[in-house]
C-alpha cells in the first residue's frame, strides 16, 4: 500500500505521515528532507543555490543517511530548500530515489508536495493536508521557539506565504492538489483528531478500492 500525502509547509502532512506509517507498519519518508539536505549541502559548500546545475550536483553526492541531522529543521534551511526545489534538475535527480522507496514492499507512506502528482500518481491512497496560512504560521512559530529559536510569529507568516507562492507557481511540479486526492484540512483540528481524519480517509479509500477491484 503506498500512501500519499502532500501538502504546504506546516500543514501538519509530516507528523501525520509518521503516524500513519507506525499505525499501518509502512516505511515513512519526508521528502522535503531531500531537498533541505540538497540545500544544507550547498550551503556548505559555498553553491549558489540558483545554480541548477551546482545543486543537482550537490543532490548527485546526496548522503541519504544524513536526513536525520536536526539541523535540515531549521527555518533558514528550510527557506533554502524551497530554492533549489525550483531546479528541475534536482527534482529530476531525487526522483529516482523516491520512486524506489515507495515501490519496495510492502509499501510506504510519503509526504512532500508532489507525491501525489508526480512521484507517486499510482498511489492506493491521497490525501491533501491543508490549513489557513494563520494557522500553519502559528504551529510553525511555535515549533521555532520551542527550540530557542528568537523569531517572531509576524516573520514566520510571511515566510510561510512566500513559501507557498514559490512552490505553488514553480514551473516544474508546483504544489497542486491531485485530482484524486481527498483534502484534509486540520485548521481546527488538533493532531489526535486529525490523525483519526486522515485513517478514516485511508479506510474508506482503501474499501473503495477494494470494491472495484
Amino acid at each position: 500500500m503506498i500512501v500519499a500525502i502532500d501538502g504546504p509547509a506546516a500543514s501538519g502532512k509530516g507528523t501525520l505521515a509518521k503516524r500513519v506509517a507506525a499505525h499501518y507498519g509502512l516505511p515513512h519518508l519526508d521528502t522535503g528532507l531531500l531537498y533541505r539536505a540538497v540545500a544544507r549541502d550547498a550551503l556548505a559548500s559555498a553553491i549558489d543555490l540558483d545554480d541548477a546545475a551546482g545543486a543537482a550536483g550537490v543532490a548527485e553526492a546526496l548522503e541519504v543517511a544524513t536526513l536525520a541531522d536536526p539541523d535540515l529543521r531549521t527555518a533558514e534551511i528550510g527557506e533554502a530548500a524551497s530554492r533549489v526545489a525550483r531546479h528541475p534538475a534536482v527534482r529530476t535527480v531525487l526522483l529516482a530515489y523516491q520512486r524506489t522507496f515507495a515501490s519496495a514492499a510492502p509499501g510506504a507512506v510519503l509526504d512532500g508536495r508532489d507525491i501525489g502528482t508526480v512521484i507517486c500518481p499510482g498511489a492506493d491512497v491521497k490525501l491533501f493536508v491543508s490549513a489557513t496560512p494563520e494557522v500553519r504560521a502559528l504551529r510553525r512559530f511555535l515549533e521555532l521557539t520551542g527550540r530557542g529559536v528568537d523569531i517572531s510569529q509576524e516573520a514566520v507568516l510571511a515566510d510561510i506565504r512566500a513559501r507557498d507562492e514559490r512552490d505553488s507557481t514553480r514551473g516544474t511540479a508546483p504544489l497542486v492538489q491531485a485530482k484524486d486526492a481527498v483534502l484534509l484540512d486540520t485548521s481546527n483540528l488538533d493532531i489526535d483528531a486529525a490523525f483519526r481524519a486522515a485513517l478514516d480517509l485511508i479506510e474508506a479509500a482503501m474499501s473503495r478500492a477494494g470494491r472495484a477491484g
